[in-house]
Protein backbone atom coordinates (compact mmCIF):
# COMPACT_ATOMS: atom_id res chain seq x y z
CA UNK A 1 0.00 0.00 0.00
CA UNK A 2 1.28 3.90 -0.86
CA UNK A 3 0.41 6.60 0.42
CA UNK A 4 1.66 10.07 -1.13
CA UNK A 5 3.91 7.90 -3.26
CA UNK A 6 5.55 5.90 -0.28
CA UNK A 7 4.91 2.69 0.80
CA UNK A 8 3.80 2.05 3.64
CA UNK A 9 6.58 0.70 5.62
CA UNK A 10 5.77 -2.96 8.10
CA UNK A 11 8.14 -4.14 10.15
CA UNK A 12 7.61 -8.11 10.69
CA UNK A 13 8.71 -9.57 14.45
CA UNK A 14 8.62 -13.64 14.25
CA UNK A 15 11.60 -15.77 15.82
CA UNK A 16 11.39 -18.27 12.66
CA UNK A 17 12.89 -17.95 9.35
CA UNK A 18 10.26 -19.37 7.79
CA UNK A 19 7.49 -17.46 8.84
CA UNK A 20 9.72 -14.11 7.76
CA UNK A 21 10.59 -15.89 4.53
CA UNK A 22 7.19 -16.15 3.47
CA UNK A 23 6.08 -13.00 4.22
CA UNK A 24 9.06 -11.07 2.42
CA UNK A 25 7.85 -13.32 -1.07
CA UNK A 26 4.15 -12.13 -0.63
CA UNK A 27 4.53 -8.50 0.76
CA UNK A 28 7.62 -7.27 -0.92
CA UNK A 29 5.73 -5.98 -3.89
CA UNK A 30 3.43 -3.83 -1.70
CA UNK A 31 5.07 -2.61 1.17
CA UNK A 32 8.40 -1.51 2.35
CA UNK A 33 9.02 -4.40 4.34
CA UNK A 34 12.24 -4.39 7.52
CA UNK A 35 12.25 -7.74 10.02
CA UNK A 36 13.46 -8.39 12.88
CA UNK A 37 13.71 -11.73 15.18
CA UNK A 38 12.89 -11.20 18.80
CA UNK A 39 11.51 -8.66 21.00
CA UNK A 40 15.04 -6.60 22.08
CA UNK A 41 15.09 -6.02 18.31
CA UNK A 42 11.91 -5.04 17.38
CA UNK A 43 12.02 -2.23 20.37
CA UNK A 44 15.39 -1.29 18.57
CA UNK A 45 14.26 -0.88 15.37
CA UNK A 46 10.70 0.57 15.96
CA UNK A 47 12.86 3.61 17.85
CA UNK A 48 15.16 4.33 15.31
CA UNK A 49 13.18 3.45 12.16
CA UNK A 50 9.29 3.70 13.35
CA UNK A 51 7.61 1.43 10.95
CA UNK A 52 3.64 2.46 9.89
CA UNK A 53 2.18 -1.14 11.54
CA UNK A 54 4.28 -3.86 13.11
CA UNK A 55 3.45 -8.13 12.20
CA UNK A 56 4.17 -9.27 15.72
CA UNK A 57 4.93 -13.31 17.07
CA UNK A 58 3.63 -13.75 20.15
CA UNK A 59 5.41 -16.76 21.23
CA UNK A 60 8.85 -15.78 21.50
CA UNK A 61 12.22 -16.83 23.29
CA UNK A 62 12.95 -13.75 25.59
CA UNK A 63 10.96 -11.16 25.67
CA UNK A 64 7.62 -12.45 24.14
CA UNK A 65 4.87 -10.36 21.96
CA UNK A 66 2.77 -9.31 24.42
CA UNK A 67 5.78 -7.44 26.52
CA UNK A 68 6.72 -5.89 23.57
CA UNK A 69 3.10 -4.52 22.71
CA UNK A 70 3.06 -3.31 26.49
CA UNK A 71 6.22 -1.61 25.90
CA UNK A 72 5.79 0.10 22.83
CA UNK A 73 2.35 0.90 23.79
CA UNK A 74 3.67 2.87 26.90
CA UNK A 75 5.90 4.76 25.16
CA UNK A 76 4.22 7.89 24.03
CA UNK A 77 6.65 8.23 20.80
CA UNK A 78 5.47 4.15 19.72
CA UNK A 79 2.23 4.34 21.01
CA UNK A 80 0.22 5.07 18.11
CA UNK A 81 1.55 2.41 15.93
CA UNK A 82 -0.81 -0.83 15.35
CA UNK A 83 -0.18 -4.17 16.35
CA UNK A 84 -0.92 -7.20 14.43
CA UNK A 85 -0.72 -10.26 16.70
CA UNK A 86 0.71 -13.31 14.71
CA UNK A 87 0.52 -17.00 16.37
CA UNK A 88 -0.80 -20.58 16.96
CA UNK A 89 -2.54 -19.69 19.74
CA UNK A 90 -6.28 -20.29 19.10
CA UNK A 91 -7.61 -19.88 22.56
CA UNK A 92 -9.81 -17.16 23.13
CA UNK A 93 -8.17 -15.86 26.39
CA UNK A 94 -4.70 -15.61 24.41
CA UNK A 95 -7.14 -13.27 21.85
CA UNK A 96 -8.37 -11.66 24.80
CA UNK A 97 -4.96 -10.72 26.49
CA UNK A 98 -3.66 -8.78 23.06
CA UNK A 99 -6.59 -6.70 22.88
CA UNK A 100 -5.51 -5.98 26.39
CA UNK A 101 -2.13 -4.95 25.97
CA UNK A 102 -3.03 -3.08 23.00
CA UNK A 103 -3.05 -4.68 19.84
CA UNK A 104 -5.30 -3.78 16.62
CA UNK A 105 -5.64 -7.03 15.64
CA UNK A 106 -4.93 -11.57 16.24
CA UNK A 107 -4.29 -13.71 12.91
CA UNK A 108 -4.18 -17.26 13.73
CA UNK A 109 -1.07 -19.31 12.08
CA UNK A 110 -0.32 -20.62 9.45
CA UNK A 111 -2.64 -17.65 7.93
CA UNK A 112 -3.71 -16.91 4.70
CA UNK A 113 -1.32 -14.37 2.35
CA UNK A 114 -4.36 -13.01 1.05
CA UNK A 115 -5.60 -12.56 4.81
CA UNK A 116 -2.81 -10.66 5.85
CA UNK A 117 -2.88 -8.38 2.72
CA UNK A 118 -6.27 -7.47 3.33
CA UNK A 119 -6.02 -6.79 6.74
CA UNK A 120 -2.82 -5.10 6.21
CA UNK A 121 -4.61 -2.61 4.13
CA UNK A 122 -7.71 -2.38 6.39
CA UNK A 123 -5.03 -0.58 9.15
CA UNK A 124 -3.33 1.50 7.32
CA UNK A 125 -5.83 2.98 5.57
CA UNK A 126 -7.64 3.71 9.36
CA UNK A 127 -4.72 4.70 10.16
CA UNK A 128 -3.28 6.70 7.27
CA UNK A 129 -7.09 8.42 7.95
CA UNK A 130 -6.88 9.07 11.54
CA UNK A 131 -3.55 11.07 10.48
CA UNK A 132 -5.41 12.67 8.07
CA UNK A 133 -7.93 13.84 10.46
CA UNK A 134 -5.50 14.64 13.36
CA UNK A 135 -3.85 16.97 10.46
CA UNK A 136 -7.17 18.52 9.40
CA UNK A 137 -7.96 19.34 13.10
CA UNK A 138 -5.13 20.53 13.67
CA UNK A 139 -4.70 23.12 11.20
CA UNK A 140 -8.49 24.26 11.51
CA UNK A 141 -7.25 24.69 15.56
CA UNK A 142 -4.81 26.90 13.90
CA UNK A 143 -7.23 28.82 11.61
CA UNK A 144 -9.64 28.75 15.19
CA UNK A 145 -6.78 30.62 16.69
CA UNK A 146 -6.28 32.84 13.97
CA UNK A 147 -9.67 33.96 14.02
CA UNK A 148 -10.55 34.70 17.67
CA UNK A 149 -6.98 36.24 17.69
CA UNK A 150 -8.56 38.26 14.91
CA UNK A 151 -12.15 38.94 16.60
CA UNK A 152 -10.12 40.20 19.91
CA UNK A 153 -8.09 42.45 18.27
CA UNK A 154 -11.06 44.01 16.25
CA UNK A 155 -12.90 44.11 20.21
CA UNK A 156 -9.97 45.31 21.44
CA UNK A 157 -10.19 48.47 18.57
CA UNK A 158 -13.76 48.99 19.00
CA UNK A 159 -13.25 49.74 22.32
CA UNK A 160 -10.74 51.61 22.17
CA UNK A 161 -12.51 54.01 19.61
CA UNK A 162 -15.89 54.38 21.33
CA UNK A 163 -13.83 55.13 24.52
CA UNK A 164 -11.78 57.45 22.59
CA UNK A 165 -15.02 59.72 20.85
CA UNK A 166 -16.28 60.14 24.84
CA UNK A 167 -12.71 61.16 25.92
CA UNK A 168 -12.49 63.51 22.91
CA UNK A 169 -16.18 65.05 23.76
CA UNK A 170 -14.88 66.25 27.12
CA UNK A 171 -11.12 67.13 25.98
CA UNK A 172 -9.36 64.39 27.59
CA UNK A 173 -6.93 62.55 26.11
CA UNK A 174 -6.86 58.29 25.40
CA UNK A 175 -3.88 58.71 28.04
CA UNK A 176 -6.42 59.06 30.60
CA UNK A 177 -8.27 56.03 29.14
CA UNK A 178 -5.15 53.80 29.18
CA UNK A 179 -3.77 54.90 32.57
CA UNK A 180 -6.98 54.02 34.34
CA UNK A 181 -7.27 50.93 32.09
CA UNK A 182 -4.05 49.98 33.34
CA UNK A 183 -4.59 50.93 37.32
CA UNK A 184 -7.44 48.56 37.46
CA UNK A 185 -5.84 45.98 35.72
CA UNK A 186 -3.00 46.23 38.23
CA UNK A 187 -5.33 46.47 41.22
CA UNK A 188 -7.48 43.55 40.04
CA UNK A 189 -4.50 41.43 39.78
CA UNK A 190 -2.79 42.92 43.58
CA UNK A 191 -6.00 41.93 45.13
CA UNK A 192 -6.86 38.16 43.31
CA UNK A 193 -6.04 35.71 46.15
CA UNK A 194 -7.54 38.33 49.06
CA UNK A 195 -9.76 36.73 51.17
CA UNK A 196 -12.66 39.30 49.98
CA UNK A 197 -11.88 39.18 46.80
CA UNK A 198 -10.69 35.88 45.28
CA UNK A 199 -13.93 34.17 44.70
CA UNK A 200 -14.56 37.00 42.18
CA UNK A 201 -11.22 37.84 41.05
CA UNK A 202 -9.47 34.58 40.52
CA UNK A 203 -12.79 33.18 37.70
CA UNK A 204 -11.72 36.41 35.20
CA UNK A 205 -9.43 37.41 33.31
CA UNK A 206 -7.53 40.88 34.94
CA UNK A 207 -6.79 41.69 30.96
CA UNK A 208 -10.55 41.57 30.64
CA UNK A 209 -11.57 44.11 33.55
CA UNK A 210 -8.90 46.45 31.99
CA UNK A 211 -10.42 46.72 28.77
CA UNK A 212 -13.73 47.22 30.54
CA UNK A 213 -12.18 49.98 32.29
CA UNK A 214 -11.93 51.98 29.28
CA UNK A 215 -15.36 52.19 28.52
CA UNK A 216 -15.82 54.23 32.49
CA UNK A 217 -17.43 57.05 30.92
CA UNK A 218 -18.85 55.80 27.73
CA UNK A 219 -21.72 57.49 28.64
CA UNK A 220 -21.08 61.10 28.44
CA UNK A 221 -21.47 61.22 25.25
CA UNK A 222 -25.15 61.77 25.99
CA UNK A 223 -23.82 64.59 27.92
CA UNK A 224 -24.71 68.04 26.25
CA UNK A 225 -22.00 69.76 24.82
CA UNK A 226 -22.62 73.29 27.01
CA UNK A 227 -22.49 71.37 30.17
CA UNK A 228 -19.73 68.40 29.20
CA UNK A 229 -17.63 71.53 27.17
CA UNK A 230 -18.06 74.19 29.97
CA UNK A 231 -14.57 75.79 31.57
CA UNK A 232 -16.00 77.12 34.34
CA UNK A 233 -17.69 75.70 37.89
CA UNK A 234 -21.15 73.57 36.89
CA UNK A 235 -24.17 74.99 38.69
CA UNK A 236 -25.75 72.66 40.61
CA UNK A 237 -28.71 71.72 38.32
CA UNK A 238 -25.21 71.27 35.55
CA UNK A 239 -23.92 68.80 37.42
CA UNK A 240 -26.69 67.16 38.22
CA UNK A 241 -27.09 66.70 34.55
CA UNK A 242 -23.30 65.99 34.23
CA UNK A 243 -23.90 62.77 37.11
CA UNK A 244 -26.26 61.03 34.75
CA UNK A 245 -22.86 60.21 32.31
CA UNK A 246 -23.24 57.10 34.43
CA UNK A 247 -27.13 56.20 33.87
CA UNK A 248 -26.15 56.73 29.80
CA UNK A 249 -23.34 54.26 30.37
CA UNK A 250 -25.61 52.22 31.92
CA UNK A 251 -28.34 52.21 29.54
CA UNK A 252 -25.72 51.96 26.47
CA UNK A 253 -24.24 49.01 28.06
CA UNK A 254 -27.25 46.99 29.82
CA UNK A 255 -29.12 47.01 26.37
CA UNK A 256 -25.81 45.11 24.98
CA UNK A 257 -25.78 42.45 27.85
CA UNK A 258 -29.84 41.89 27.09
CA UNK A 259 -29.06 40.86 23.78
CA UNK A 260 -25.79 39.36 24.65
CA UNK A 261 -26.46 37.36 28.08
CA UNK A 262 -23.90 36.01 29.90
CA UNK A 263 -21.17 38.19 28.47
CA UNK A 264 -18.69 38.71 30.84
CA UNK A 265 -17.08 41.77 29.43
CA UNK A 266 -20.17 43.56 28.92
CA UNK A 267 -20.89 43.00 32.46
CA UNK A 268 -17.92 44.56 33.66
CA UNK A 269 -17.82 47.29 32.01
CA UNK A 270 -22.18 48.37 32.83
CA UNK A 271 -20.86 47.47 36.44
CA UNK A 272 -17.66 50.00 36.08
CA UNK A 273 -19.70 52.57 33.89
CA UNK A 274 -22.83 52.41 36.33
CA UNK A 275 -20.76 52.65 39.63
CA UNK A 276 -17.65 53.64 39.40
CA UNK A 277 -18.70 57.14 41.08
CA UNK A 278 -19.93 55.44 44.05
CA UNK A 279 -18.60 55.92 47.80
CA UNK A 280 -17.99 53.88 50.58
CA UNK A 281 -19.31 55.84 52.78
CA UNK A 282 -22.77 55.55 50.61
CA UNK A 283 -22.23 59.38 49.72
CA UNK A 284 -21.73 58.94 45.72
CA UNK A 285 -24.02 58.19 42.60
CA UNK A 286 -26.03 57.38 41.02
CA UNK A 287 -27.58 54.75 43.41
CA UNK A 288 -25.70 55.65 46.90
CA UNK A 289 -24.76 52.65 47.32
CA UNK A 290 -22.41 51.70 50.11
CA UNK A 291 -19.77 49.21 51.06
CA UNK A 292 -19.75 45.99 49.51
CA UNK A 293 -23.46 46.98 47.81
CA UNK A 294 -20.85 48.43 45.03
CA UNK A 295 -19.79 46.15 42.45
CA UNK A 296 -16.48 45.05 42.77
CA UNK A 297 -14.66 46.16 39.11
CA UNK A 298 -16.41 49.83 40.27
CA UNK A 299 -14.75 49.70 43.50
CA UNK A 300 -11.23 49.35 41.80
CA UNK A 301 -12.12 51.81 38.83
CA UNK A 302 -13.55 54.59 41.62
CA UNK A 303 -9.77 54.74 43.10
CA UNK A 304 -8.49 54.41 39.53
CA UNK A 305 -10.22 57.46 37.91
CA UNK A 306 -9.46 59.89 41.46
CA UNK A 307 -5.95 59.31 41.61
CA UNK A 308 -5.30 59.65 37.67
CA UNK A 309 -7.45 62.68 38.06
CA UNK A 310 -5.40 64.68 40.86
CA UNK A 311 -2.00 63.89 39.51
CA UNK A 312 -2.70 65.00 36.15
CA UNK A 313 -2.66 68.95 35.44
CA UNK A 314 -5.77 70.42 34.65
CA UNK A 315 -6.93 74.40 33.09
CA UNK A 316 -7.65 75.34 36.23
CA UNK A 317 -4.75 73.74 38.76
CA UNK A 318 -1.71 71.99 38.67
CA UNK A 319 -0.98 68.09 39.37
CA UNK A 320 -0.75 67.67 42.63
CA UNK A 321 2.57 65.43 43.70
CA UNK A 322 2.79 61.83 43.78
CA UNK A 323 3.03 62.25 48.37
CA UNK A 324 0.24 64.36 47.81
CA UNK A 325 -1.68 61.92 45.75
CA UNK A 326 -1.00 59.40 48.74
CA UNK A 327 -1.53 61.06 51.40
CA UNK A 328 -5.45 62.07 49.67
CA UNK A 329 -6.08 58.66 48.74
CA UNK A 330 -5.38 57.35 52.19
CA UNK A 331 -7.30 59.72 53.42
CA UNK A 332 -10.22 58.81 51.72
CA UNK A 333 -10.07 54.88 52.85
CA UNK A 334 -13.06 54.05 54.36
CA UNK A 335 -15.02 57.10 53.28
CA UNK A 336 -14.48 56.97 49.23
CA UNK A 337 -12.97 53.90 49.01
CA UNK A 338 -13.16 50.28 49.45
CA UNK A 339 -10.34 50.06 52.74
CA UNK A 340 -8.42 47.09 51.14
CA UNK A 341 -9.09 48.49 47.50
CA UNK A 342 -6.61 51.46 49.39
CA UNK A 343 -4.70 49.12 50.84
CA UNK A 344 -3.62 47.57 47.49
CA UNK A 345 -3.27 50.48 46.10
CA UNK A 346 -0.27 51.89 48.18
CA UNK A 347 1.13 48.24 48.00
CA UNK A 348 1.43 49.65 44.31
CA UNK A 349 2.05 52.85 44.36
CA UNK A 350 5.59 52.81 42.39
CA UNK A 351 4.01 50.65 39.94
CA UNK A 352 1.36 53.66 39.76
CA UNK A 353 3.41 56.09 39.50
CA UNK A 354 5.46 54.50 36.61
CA UNK A 355 2.52 53.63 34.30
CA UNK A 356 1.47 57.13 34.45
CA UNK A 357 4.94 58.21 33.58
CA UNK A 358 4.72 56.24 31.07
CA UNK A 359 1.53 57.23 29.57
CA UNK A 360 1.49 61.01 30.57
CA UNK A 361 1.59 63.62 28.00
CA UNK A 362 2.12 67.59 28.06
CA UNK A 363 -1.14 68.71 27.03
CA UNK A 364 -3.91 69.92 30.07
CA UNK A 365 -6.80 68.02 29.84
CA UNK A 366 -9.96 67.09 31.60
CA UNK A 367 -13.09 69.53 32.07
CA UNK A 368 -14.97 71.20 35.27
CA UNK A 369 -16.78 67.98 35.74
CA UNK A 370 -13.68 66.20 37.40
CA UNK A 371 -12.86 69.81 39.16
CA UNK A 372 -15.78 69.50 41.23
CA UNK A 373 -15.20 65.83 41.69
CA UNK A 374 -11.81 66.26 43.58
CA UNK A 375 -12.26 69.81 44.80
Amino acid sequence: MTVRGRKSKVLIVDDTDLNIDILLDALADRYDLYTAMDGESAIAQVKSNPPDIILLDVSMPGMNGYEVCSILKANPDTADIPIIFLTAMTEINEKARGFEVGAVDYMVKPFAILEVQARLDVHLSLLHAKKALKQQNEILEIKVKERTQELSITQSVIIEAMASLAETRDQETGDHVMRTRFYVQLLAVQLAWHPRFKDYLVTLDPDDIGIAATLHDIGKVGVPDHILLKPGRLSKEEFDEMKKHTLYGHNILHRLTKRLPGNTFLRLADEIAYGHHEKWDGSGYPRGLKGDEIPIPARLMAIADVYDAIISPRVYKGPMTNEEAMAFITSQAGVHFDPDVTTAFLELRETFQFVAKQLSEDTLEDDAFEKQETS
